[in-house]
């Protein structure tokens, strides 16, 4: 028995999310469906973490243990060839049987895309949240060093959250600005149901000058969901990097 570990990136448009859903197309769904084909085993993967509908990912992380004779280098390739055009696996390698995907991850970059033009980009419109109206980037760079540091994040979490506890800890933070385009990348140890995105849409309100940068930290402290601001648009989200010490 092989322990697996895949890196894959997919479009997350026309999914339910990663994970296995009883309704509705789920990256998990297709993989497992390309491995029956490959291998024939019924396998379940374990995700590094699930992505809601509509965020896609550039380097989700997922393991499974095969009992399948296929050389670790030949997976990738025969996989691709079973998979849709919006599921790309990137590397696979063996890692040791005590290895998971998600226990094991030590750090998660996203980043979070904000389209500045006048007009939407019609052929970055499905990874870009577009904002036409103004905004005060330096701002909004200072309310997000607020959150830089470990922090109860239950003011930028899902009220839905399952979570026994909301603390996690963010280790880098910032906006890289390409002309009209916007990045927010956040690096931490884990994220909650719907943090990046409500971190965003409440940056957005910085940014806009509803919001002083200072009053993200009096939002953090206040650890109440309904003090924060909107959940900002999915589509905007991408999962960049899952880090291990392997």
């Amino acid at each position: 028995m092989r322990n697996l570990c895949v890196k894959v990136s997919y479009d997350g448009t026309a999914f339910n999310g990663f994970q296995t859903q009883p309704y509705g197309r789920t990256v998990q769904g297709e993989i497992e469906k390309a491995i029956k084909k490959l291998s024939g085993e019924t396998i379940i993967i374990i995700g590094s973490g699930r992505t809601d509908a509509g965020v896609h990912a550039q380097g989700q992380v997922f393991n499974f243990y095969t009992k399948s004779s296929i050389p670790t280098e030949r997976w990738a390739v025969a996989l691709n060839t079973r998979l849709p055009k919006d599921i790309v696996i990137i590397e696979a390698h063996d890692v040791p049987e005590h290895f998971h995907a998600r226990r094991s991850a030590k750090r998660k970059t996203y980043r979070y895309t904000i389209d500045m033009g006048k007009f939407p980009d019609v052929f970055g419109r499905q990874y870009r949240f577009h904002h036409p109206a103004p905004l005060n980037v330096e701002a909004m760079r200072e309310g997000l060093r607020h959150l830089i540091g470990k922090h109860d994040f239950t003011s930028f979490t899902s009220i839905h959250s399952t979570k026994p506890h909301h603390v996690r800890t963010v280790y880098e933070a910032d906006f890289v600005q390409e002309g009209p385009i916007l990045h927010m990348y956040v690096t931490g140890n884990g994220f909650l149901y719907n943090m990046v995105r409500v971190i965003m849409g409440t940056l957005l309100w910085v940014g806009q000058g509803k919001l002083a940068p200072d009053e993200i930290k009096t939002i953090l402290e206040g650890r109440s969901r309904s003090l924060a601001g909107p959940t900002a648009m999915a589509h905007g989200l991408m999962l960049m990097n899952v880090e291990y010490s392997l």
